[in-house]
């Protein structure tokens, strides 16, 4: 049995992984999701951080688009992290940001669907989301992530990373060939940075349901029985 943490990105919570968590329990792991606060990147690596320290023995961990930046955070360093796994997910070094990271990439179209208000605190236009996001699901689900979708603060997207724990970790990259709002390009650039074992899916940004099996193998093929640190 391998212990997985589950870090969802922006604009969503942890019901992004509701599939894959299924998956990944009846092959026998113990699959954990975060619901992050979205508040800054600080509180989002600490909130992380306290959910892989709630287990016993190694521990893989997961994260999507944004997700990828906090977990990258998370695992710095940390005795129980055996592996990382980055699903259409930011990899950046330290000093980088979001939007630095982005601008390296194709301008994608599902961006022009992102709102800021004036109070800092973002979200996707719900008109646009599907287009944006997730065109491969149905879409009365499509709707539903659009109506639930958890508002995203501009301080998650700013802070400057920390330094990558990709460094120093084994990694797996789940890349979303038909992603229309993170460059599928960017995606292979972090997956090459890192060294990444990639997995290639013919999906919109939202593969963990669009695809969860293939996402559950992905992670899967990372679990190790011990951690590399400790």
């Amino acid at each position: 049995m391998g212990n997985v943490v589950l870090v969802h990105g922006a604009w969503s919570d942890g019901s992004i992984w509701q599939e894959v968590i299924g998956d990944l329990h009846d092959r026998g792991h113990r699959p954990l999701a975060v619901q992050l606060p979205m508040s800054s990147l600080a509180d989002d690596i600490a909130w992380t951080r306290r959910h892989i320290d709630a287990l016993d023995g190694p521990v893989t961990v997961v994260g999507h688009s944004y997700g990828g930046t906090v977990i990258s955070g998370a695992a710095l360093e940390h005795p129980r992290v055996g592996s990382l796994v980055f699903v259409a997910g930011y990899a950046p070094d330290e000093g980088e940001t979001i939007p630095m990271l982005s601008d390296k990439g194709t301008e994608m179209p599902g961006r022009a669907a992102i709102r800021f208000g004036p109070d800092g605190w973002s979200t996707v236009d719900p008109e646009m989301f599907g287009d944006a996001l997730a065109h491969d699901l149905p879409p009365r689900l499509a709707r539903t992530l659009a109506v639930v979708q958890k508002p995203t603060h501009g301080a998650c997207l700013t802070a400057p990373a920390l330094p990558g724990a990709w460094h120093d970790l084994p990694c797996g990259y789940v890349l979303s060939t038909q992603d229309r709002i993170l460059d599928p390009g960017l995606q292979r650039w972090f997956a090459l940075r890192a060294g990444a074992v990639v997995t290639e899916l013919p999906s919109s940004h939202l593969s963990p349901l669009s695809h969860h099996e293939a996402v559950a193998t992905a992670i899967t093929s990372m679990l190790r029985d011990e951690p590399l640190t400790g």
